[in-house]
């Protein structure tokens, strides 16, 4: 008997739906894989930080993951960010509502004594660096500095008017013996074509539950924290601007790296220059460089499809033993205090 058209058609629909059945099953495999593959730090030969004996006068900081750093010279406390929530990897790319995590906030006050809290300043304000600042400040009596976008995020979480500091690029601002400066910067441009992701401004109070797109990068930040003891720069994005710090001397930087990998070498040393050789720095501690879908307090590496932080890596000492071969790099540890000026030789 003679196959009719439609047994053809029919034979030919299932054929397409078993191959793409197939397709996605595949697809599936693969990206399964691709994400399960991580670089570890393990792999990263470099010394630790020098480890000194804290005195009650110690300026410490304290790495909580992503940029999130928490300085304190015993009187004072100033903490760069605030990412204590961490929205799954499905709230990012779905885009679904999220808000703080009371619990996690309450928790990491408390386990790092944030109790002398004076100041919050994300390095710009993204989820990822300002989720959680209005949530913190409403904890404390600290002050928020950044942008009108970081203003707007504070205020919709009720925080109070005179909490919120939108600071002018190169004023210094006191806490304690602490002068901070903040330095308009950019923010690397990871995005598609160069672009920056979630671009833009807040221009209204940001209420919450919000998808992570509402928080908008507003303005990026080198944020210069002075001492009488010493200096660290803070830049949580891998973005520059190239003089900007000219003239600015320190004695740490604490160097944001995120998705460094996809900007190149060539890039990737001309960040070097600006914000290590410019400023001297003895001490470089690469910080953005764990995947922040995971728990607050986990530090693993990015996929290596999407950020191979071991080859960036190669490419921070390739220039270190090329433009500073007296600069040390230092990979930190989760909540570890670093002593950062100590005025005695290491114990160890």
């Amino acid at each position: 008997m003679p196959t009719t058209a439609a047994e053809k058609a029919r034979s030919w629909a299932a054929r397409m739906a078993i191959g793409a059945a197939a397709a996605i099953v595949i697809g599936a495999v693969l990206a399964v894989l691709l994400w399960r593959d991580r670089g570890t730090l393990d792999s990263i030969d470099w010394p630790p930080y020098p480890i000194y004996e804290a005195t009650a006068d110690s300026v410490t900081v304290t790495w909580l993951g992503v940029t999130t750093l928490l300085f304190d010279d015993g009187e004072t406390q100033i903490l760069i960010d605030g990412f204590f929530s961490r929205p799954s990897l499905a709230d990012v790319l779905l885009d679904r509502p999220v808000k703080n995590d009371a619990a996690t906030i309450n928790r990491v006050i408390d386990e790092y004594r944030m109790r002398r809290l004076a100041a919050i300043i994300p390095v710009h304000s993204h989820y990822d660096h300002a989720m959680d600042i209005g949530a913190i400040a409403n904890r404390s009596s600290a002050s928020i500095l950044g942008s009108e976008t970081s203003a707007n995020i504070a205020r919709g979480a009720g925080v109070p008017e005179d909490q919120i500091v939108i600071v002018d690029s190169g004023e210094e601002y006191e806490f304690g013996q602490f002068s901070v400066t903040l330095i308009e910067s950019t923010h690397a441009p990871i995005g598609w074509s160069g672009s920056v992701p979630y671009d833009g401004t807040v221009d209204q109070p940001l209420q919450l539950p919000a998808p992570v797109s509402a928080w908008r990068v507003g303005k990026s930040y080198s944020i210069i924290i002075s001492h009488p003891q010493g200096t660290t720069i803070v830049q949580g994005s891998a973005g520059f601007v190239n003089n900007a710090l000219v003239g600015v001397k320190a004695d740490t930087v604490m160097l944001g790296v995120s998705l460094l990998d996809g900007l190149g070498q060539d890039y990737a040393e001309r960040y070097w220059k600006a914000l290590v050789t410019t400023t001297g720095a003895a001490h470089v501690v690469p910080i953005h460089f764990d995947e922040f879908s995971q728990p607050f307090g986990e530090t693993q590496l990015y996929p290596r499809a999407l950020d191979d932080f071991v080859k960036v890596a190669g490419w921070l000492e390739s220039s270190r033993q090329s433009w500073d071969l007296d600069a040390r790099l230092h990979i930190p540890e989760f909540g570890r205090k670093i002593v950062l000026y100590p005025a005695t030789s290491p114990e160890t």
